[in-house]
């Protein structure tokens, strides 16, 4: 069994679409795939932190089970973890959204693998993804690749958190996800629950770049992390372009690579959005 864990509201349900099926159709061997989705309601910050629907979670199931009728998706709420251990701590109101730091609860929620791939819901796998998840993580918290621009303002082994390849055992074993959890509470950090990862770590694995390549798609790429960049033309600028914005990924990218997981997602949403008028 392949474990899979992405984080998020019903608002990334695109990213976990694209995604789930970038795995599914990079992936040859036949071993089932679990896909764990943790969600949360908090809707007393923005009008539109909702949860992802059970009829989401069971549209991404099904698609899941057309590859192999073993694949599952479970749903899983941690809304009263989220108010229980975070609610009105220093980083609700961090630069990212108070979605990014669920992941710090995969310790606390009952039936979890003892390894699991997190992936952000920015992410498209371009080779198969048991070239990541076979990694040994024996002895380790976890395993993770450089972050592109951390690496050279931070320091050389400053980690992106955007795949963690979990050796969730060994993790509970540490404490490393109660210390994070811990310092999320006490300090502002600048990149919140990241910054707690890295502080709370005891041991990790550190992973070449084609595992979490956040600028550039190789080759020999496995993940390419849609994540904020830097773009020097025509003018130094950021831009947040993701793997759904179909046509930027064709004309700022100009990535053809994944059409046909794009082609088949537009397709998909499109059949969910009209299912969600017709019902």
């Amino acid at each position: 069994m392949v474990n899979i864990l992405f984080c998020g509201n019903s608002g990334v349900f695109d990213g976990m679409l694209t995604g789930m099926l970038s795995i599914l159709k990079r992936t040859d061997s036949k071993e089932p795939f679990t896909f764990y989705v943790f969600t949360m309601t908090l809707t007393r910050i923005r009008d539109n932190y909702t949860p992802v629907t059970e009829e989401q979670a069971s549209f991404l199931e099904n698609i899941a089970r057309t590859y192999n009728p073993e694949n599952g998706v479970r749903l899983v709420d941690v809304t009263e973890l989220y108010e229980k251990y975070f609610a009105g701590s220093p980083n609700e109101s961090a630069y990212c959204s108070p979605y990014t730091l669920i992941r710090l609860f995969a310790d606390l929620v009952e039936g979890m693998p003892d390894k699991l791939l997190y992936l952000d819901a920015d992410i498209m796998f371009n080779r198969d993804v048991h070239l990541l998840y076979d990694i040994d993580v024996e002895g380790y918290e976890y395993a993770a690749a450089r972050d592109h621009y951390g690496k050279y303002l931070i320091q050389p082994n400053y980690i992106n958190a955007g795949v963690l390849l979990f050796n969730l055992k060994h993790m509970k074993e540490t404490g490393i996800l109660e210390k994070a959890r811990e310092w999320i509470c006490r300090k502002k950090l600048v990149f919140a629950d990241q910054s707690a990862l890295i502080r709370s770590t005891t041991k990790k694995k550190m992973l070449k770049q084609r595992f979490n390549d956040q600028k550039f798609l190789h080759k020999h790429t496995v993940v390419r992390h849609f994540s904020k960049r830097l773009f020097w033309l025509p003018y130094p600028h950021t831009d947040n372009i993701k793997q759904w914005h179909v046509s930027k990924v064709h004309k700022v990218f100009k990535y053809f690579t994944f059409d046909d997981v794009l082609f088949e997602y537009i397709y998909l949403k499109n059949l969910f959005e009209r299912k969600g008028k017709v019902d």
